[in-house]
């Protein structure tokens, strides 16, 4: 005895739409990782503050393992300061789009 074929039904459900994932934290420690680096490669060019280096070098670790900018964000905030210090006595030390960098880093 041979079944009768059924119609294939129609799937009538809505799919939700799914929301964008979010991108902000990403984002933020992107650039609070990245203005270290670059503000640490500042300070070795520019063979200044050698223990404000390694201190950055310790928090960047630091941010890395735990995820908590506490640490970086003040030593960021030394840098920054000591940076502009700098430009202020050579214009071309330092660029301008760094200290710019640093400080939407520390925002």
């Amino acid at each position: 005895m041979a079944k009768a074929s059924t119609p294939a039904k129609k799937n009538t459900s809505v799919t939700p739409k799914k929301a964008p994932a979010k991108k902000k934290a990403a984002s933020s420690s992107i650039k609070i990782d990245t203005a270290s680096e670059q503000a640490l490669a500042a300070l070795e060019h520019l063979n200044i503050e050698a223990g404000l280096r390694s201190e950055i070098q310790w928090c960047l670790g630091s941010y890395r393992h735990d995820q908590n900018p506490s640490g970086l964000l003040e030593t960021l905030t030394k840098a920054l300061s000591v940076l502009k210090e700098a430009k202020a006595k050579n214009a071309k030390a330092v660029s301008a789009k760094l200290l710019t960098d640093l400080q939407k880093a520390l925002k």
